[in-house]
């Protein structure tokens, strides 16, 4: 149970929604916006969120979408992770998606709210971060369509009370090759030690990191130095590590030292799929 009370609204339109969120802010309500819930509930019962109102953005239809349109793919905040797993519309997502929780938790987990979650690991916004994703957020002064990559600083960096409502990704990456896994301590159960994605485009491997700091990342250095092909793939590999955000995590999953040894064993396996294929998965 959740140790305090709270006010409910379900807004039908992003406009409503926004009006919502301005009017229960200037009353002091510290609302935030529903879609799954699974961490109001979860971290709410820790008492590690807090809120007087809760906004409802599963009555907005177009939260909803999930379609190719003009060579695009179009996905709603609040389309499940595996409603996106199932769809099978961009495989490197849906492999990504499908081993965050256990399936009962994906059936709630939206992918708008695995991205601007409190928990650190967000594996869902790693394909998006590679694949020149815009978001399309609704405000106060309307509403905009920007890159994600623009605004992604451990978490999209949005204005206060500000809505996302759909990603966008450019179809031209959904069937690139791909590689993408998730290491843990015990293979199949627990949190992640770490989780990599990436893909090839033009010849170039693209590459994104959760659980190695306490925030997804993706940095163009690393990949610069990873597609630096006048050099053996270890010394690659090495010359990326030191352009990793720090500090590295440490926690009960693994020490620093144990993360960054099993990061370059797992960059070594990116390499490997993705150099010179043209058809790579995991």
């Amino acid at each position: 149970m959740i140790p305090y009370d709270f006010a409910y609204f379900k807004a039908s339109t992003a406009e409503e929604a926004v009006e919502l969120y301005r009017s229960l802010h200037a009353q002091g309500k510290q609302p935030v916006y529903y879609s799954g819930g699974t961490e109001i509930i979860t971290l709410g019962r820790l008492s590690e969120v807090y809120t007087e109102a809760v906004i409802d953005i599963k009555g907005i239809a177009e939260c909803h979408t999930l379609r190719l349109d003009r060579n695009e793919l179009v996905m709603g905040a609040a389309v499940t992770l595996t409603k996106l797993q199932e769809s099978n519309l961009f495989p490197l997502l849906g492999q990504a998606v499908g081993e965050i929780a256990d399936h009962t938790a994906r059936n709630k987990i939206t992918l708008g709210g695995n991205i601007c979650a409190q928990i650190y690991y967000r594996e869902a916004a790693l394909p998006l971060l590679i694949a020149d994703t815009d978001v399309v957020v609704a405000g106060t002064n309307g509403r905009r369509r920007i890159p994600l990559n623009s605004i992604f600083d451990k978490r999209p960096q949005l204005e206060a009370g500000e809505l996302l409502l759909q990603l966008i990704t450019p179809s031209e990456y959904l069937g690139l090759p791909y590689y993408c896994i998730k290491k843990r301590r015990q293979w199949d159960v627990g949190y992640p030690l770490i989780t990599v994605a990436a893909l090839k485009k033009e010849d170039k491997i693209r590459v994104s990191f959760s659980g190695v700091c306490r925030f997804p990342f993706r940095d163009e250095r690393i990949e610069e130095c990873l597609n630096d092909t006048r050099l053996n793939p270890e010394a690659r590999i090495e010359r990326a590590i030191q352009h990793l955000p720090r500090p590295v995590s440490d926690d009960v999953e693994g020490s620093p030292e144990y993360r960054i040894f099993v990061l370059k064993n797992t960059l070594l396996d990116v390499l490997q799929a993705l150099e010179g294929e043209t058809n790579a998965h995991n």
